[in-house]
């Protein structure tokens, strides 16, 4: 066997951690909704053609300054106009706007004119600009707020601005609100911020989670082990696999996104596993009177394959992920089982190295076997035994309990609870939300069906019926579109009476409103049509009330187009990134489903293979289908919404909760095979494996128990699930899998 070559691999292990702290310098972090877009969807094709045609909806950058009790102000006017100018001048930045950029037509007796919409100057206007500026839909809820108590830069920035870019514009704009005074009352909304933010806040989820994780696991260790060499073996080789497996992502250029914070952890843990089996059998077959090599021969050959199996059906579960339209849980998936065969191949090679090089003595405690361990483990058999109807009857009102809390599971995403919890991009993300039209994009793209130009008085007079439906709902605060800017000329051109903010009731009215538009705010005007004119928008915002209640207010507006709305002159479809983002729970359901059915079709055909009985393959999968129903049911009546990043916990519960079943699956043939009968097998499986599978699931609890540290409410939310969950299926391993055997095969 390779123990012989022992020196060698270690060797070489030494050699492929040092390259691997070389590419783990390398790592890459990276953060942009478009990670959460389905791939291959109709509706994001559709919008890449629309952001050629007009721009992408989320290249922007909102600075919202507050000055209470009023932004009218004049050295406050004075200093935020400052602050707008400059603003102009730094990288990515493309084009800047605020109230007090912007000049206003006016109709003079010498024809038309413009003057400053807000008079910075003269505060005996101040009254008067307020009451202009608050009541023009292109303004409030976008430029400023309803009370007048803060006031937004909108920067246009540059398009699919990446996370370098990103650093580089959101430092110089913190920079600039620090020298204007205006750092303790400043907000940021916008992508260059999410990015930059959010890509700092991953890295430190990571380094926490895995301090967490390594204290957790050195702390079990030390309780286990209780040697300092078996510790250290045991650490060093769960080290080693997260070293190996943080230098294959730097190599391939892997880049860590939002849901990264789950590999150190996952790491830690899969690895705590592997070395327990390993050192437990190891251990057993020493105090049976063997020396180290034939122990080691012999754990190798029983427990390795074993540990093969369960190595290989957790990367299974996870590999399941890539059939995921999402990219962001398909990379997820697949870097996961990378780095679950990573953690076995180091354990299987490297610490079987080590631990053959050292007698018991050097690596446990005598007491690892104490009589306490026999008690609670005789305890498990006698209840598998004898109380096997009680078993059944518990199992079967829980499962009953369970489906009734799956009935009640919601998908209604919502971007705020997805944002860690008390930071600053999440506080200024509330800001907007409460004050201004919110951050999710929403764009209804309206294409001419007729020779009409979208720009003409009949498509347009289509287009504010539907803005006036938008801006109906209730949860879109403010709309622009060619119709919102008709109307505001059409107040200016009756004295600026509020009775007059309408669409221009003929056609004479309009075309006069029209030659203005072209003259004086064709800049504005042109990002609401294409160049050809056959197509043009009504670019809106809808506040965070969920992907559920938003595609119903779809359906909704949908519905009304088709009946309010003459669509042999018009075609009508939303779009925006925001749609496209809300699909995601249209897509989890069917992707978590769609992936667990693949891991568990796979892993039964392995089982089927393992034991060659169709009647023990169910058994098998009996104890690992209750935890999931367990987790579903805890997500029903919680009310948590189930998610992209929730949706991960499944395969995770699944891939790593029948890695004690197979363990003990393995054992208890072993022991049939050596001529037990089948109660004695299932005794002296339950008193061999045991101790490794309750230790293995404490790690696994605490492991994943760790992530309620985190700020971040989704690792949080899976965090406990995972833990709650694995621990249910420690106690189907124990108490429901024995049972299942004892009544069933014979």
């Amino acid at each position: 066997m390779f123990i012989k070559y022992r020196t060698a691999i270690i060797s070489i292990f030494v050699l492929f951690a040092i390259i691997s702290g070389y590419y783990t310098t390398q790592l890459k972090f990276g953060f942009s909704f478009e990670q959460f877009f389905p791939k291959g969807d109709p509706d994001l094709e559709f919008y890449k053609n629309f952001a050629k045609d007009f721009e992408s909806d989320d290249s922007f950058l909102l600075i919202g300054i507050e000055n209470k009790p009023t932004v009218f102000d004049s050295s406050f006017l004075s200093r935020f106009h400052e602050l707008s100018l400059e603003l102009r001048n730094i990288d990515y930045i493309t084009k800047v706007q605020s109230l007090t950029m912007i000049e206003s037509p006016v109709r003079t007796p010498f024809g038309i004119s413009t003057i400053p919409l807000i008079h910075m100057d003269n505060p005996s206007y101040y009254e008067q600009d307020k009451k202009t500026v608050t009541q023009d839909a292109r303004f409030v809820y976008n430029l400023i707020d309803s009370n007048a108590t803060s006031l937004v830069i909108a920067a246009k920035t540059k398009e699919n601005i990446d996370m370098a870019e990103s650093r580089v514009l959101t430092d110089s704009v913190d920079s600039l609100i620090n020298k204007f005074g205006f750092s303790s009352h400043a907000h940021i909304l916008g992508r260059a911020y999410f990015q930059r933010e959010l890509v700092d806040f991953q890295i430190r989820e990571i380094i926490m989670a895995f301090i967490a994780s390594l204290v957790l696991v050195t702390l079990i260790m030390i309780l286990i082990y209780r040697r300092p060499i078996g510790i250290l073996i045991a650490l060093g080789s769960i080290a080693l696999g997260l070293l190996l497996f943080t230098g294959y992502l730097g190599f391939t250029g892997t880049e860590l996104n939002a849901i990264s914070a789950l590999f150190p952890v996952i790491m830690l843990i899969v690895g705590s596993s592997d070395v327990i089996h390993i050192f437990s059998k190891y251990v057993d077959e020493l105090n049976h009177g063997r020396d180290k090599e034939l122990a080691m021969q012999v754990t190798i050959k029983e427990i390795g394959m074993a540990t093969f199996m369960t190595s290989f059906t957790t990367a299974i579960g996870f590999a399941s992920l890539m059939t995921s339209r999402l990219q962001t849980i398909s990379d997820f998936g697949w870097s996961a089982a990378i780095g679950v065969m990573i953690a076995y191949v180091t354990v299987i090679f490297f610490t079987t190295s080590l631990l053959s090089l050292y007698d018991k003595e050097k690596i446990i405690k005598e007491n690892y076997h104490h009589s306490r361990w026999d008690a609670i483990l005789g305890k498990i058999f006698f209840i598998n035994d004898k109380k096997q109807k009680n078993i059944f009857t518990i199992t079967i009102l829980l499962m009953l309990v369970f489906i009734a809390g799956i009935t009640q599971i919601s998908t209604n995403y919502n971007i705020e609870n997805n944002l860690p919890r008390g930071a600053k991009v999440t506080e200024d993300f509330k800001f907007f939300e409460s004050n201004y039209a919110g951050f999710r994009p929403l764009e209804f793209a309206i294409t001419s069906k007729t020779d009409e130009k979208a720009d003409d008085f009949k498509i347009l007079q289509e287009v504010d019926k539907l803005e006036e439906k938008v801006k109906s709902t209730g949860v879109i605060k403010s709309s622009l579109s060619l119709a919102t800017i008709y109307r505001s000329i059409n107040k200016m051109n009756h004295a600026n009476s509020d009775s007059f903010y309408v669409f221009p009731e003929s056609e004479e009215d309009f075309n006069a409103s029209k030659k203005l538009i072209d003259n004086v705010i064709s800049e504005e005007s042109n990002i609401l049509v294409n160049e050809s004119k056959t197509k043009t928008r009504i670019s809106a915002r809808i506040t965070d009330i969920g992907a559920d209640k938003i595609k119903a207010l779809g359906t909704e507006l949908d519905h009304w187009v088709d009946t309010h709305i003459d669509t042999s002159l018009i075609s009508v479809r939303r779009t925006g990134t925001g749609l496209i983002l809300d699909k995601n729970a249209e897509y989890v359901t069917t992707n978590l489903l769609q992936g667990i059915v693949i891991s568990i079709l796979i892993i039964a055909l392995l089982m089927g293979f393992l034991f060659g009985s169709f009647k023990m393959l169910i058994i098998a999968l009996i104890p690992n289908l209750i935890p999931l129903f367990f987790a579903g049911a805890v997500l029903g009546y919680f009310g948590i919404e189930l998610d992209a990043g929730v949706a991960i916990m499944f395969t995770i519960i699944f891939g790593i909760a029948v890695d004690d079943t197979i363990h003990f699956l393995t054992r208890f043939k072993i022991c049939i095979a050596s001529g037990l009968s089948q109660k004695e097998a299932i005794r002296k499986t339950i008193f061999e494996t045991g101790k490794a599978i309750i230790f293995t699931s404490v790690i696994l609890f605490f492991g994943f128990f760790t992530m309620i540290f985190s700020v971040n409410p989704p690792t949080f939310t899976v965090g406990i699930l995972i833990s709650v969950t694995l621990f249910s299926a420690l106690i189907c391993d124990l108490l429901l899998l024995p049972a299942l055997i004892m009544r069933f095969i014979k």
